[in-house]
């Protein structure tokens, strides 16, 4: 039952991390999420350009989340590195989108003592 729950739980999260894709690329104004082109707290500007690559990076990290998901919900035996890569990727990500992305940030680190503790104990699955 936890794979299934945790499963799911990724490819929700790896669908929340398209929205840094939408607002990067301009693709849709979401009210409470504008286009920016700085990062780190708005302390650097990475111009559009930067903007665009950042966003290039959250949907790869959407797809990571997508692929590591159905990993666990199928059992291959290779889910369980390919969750915890992109989650350090997703993390590394919303410290650049802090504070706009700080509710992710909470996710991956309590994801990451998830899988630690999940992994060691036998337990998540």
């Amino acid at each position: 039952m936890v794979r299934i729950i945790l499963s799911v739980f990724l490819i929700f999260h790896g669908l929340i991390h398209l929205i840094g894709f939408i607002t990067s690329w301009k693709l849709a104004k979401i009210e409470d999420l504008p286009h920016r082109t700085t990062v780190l707290a708005g302390k650097v500007n990475v111009g559009e350009v930067g903007a665009r690559i950042l966003g290039a990076l959250w949907l790869l990290a959407a797809i990571g989340y997508l692929v590591a998901g159905a990993g666990l919900f199928t059992l291959a035996p290779w889910w369980m590195g390919v969750t915890i890569g992109v989650t350090w990727f997703s993390l590394v990500l919303c410290l650049l989108g802090f504070p706009d992305a700080q509710f992710g940030l909470y996710i991956d680190v309590i994801l990451l003592i998830f899988l630690y503790f999940g992994g060691k104990s036998g337990w998540l699955l």
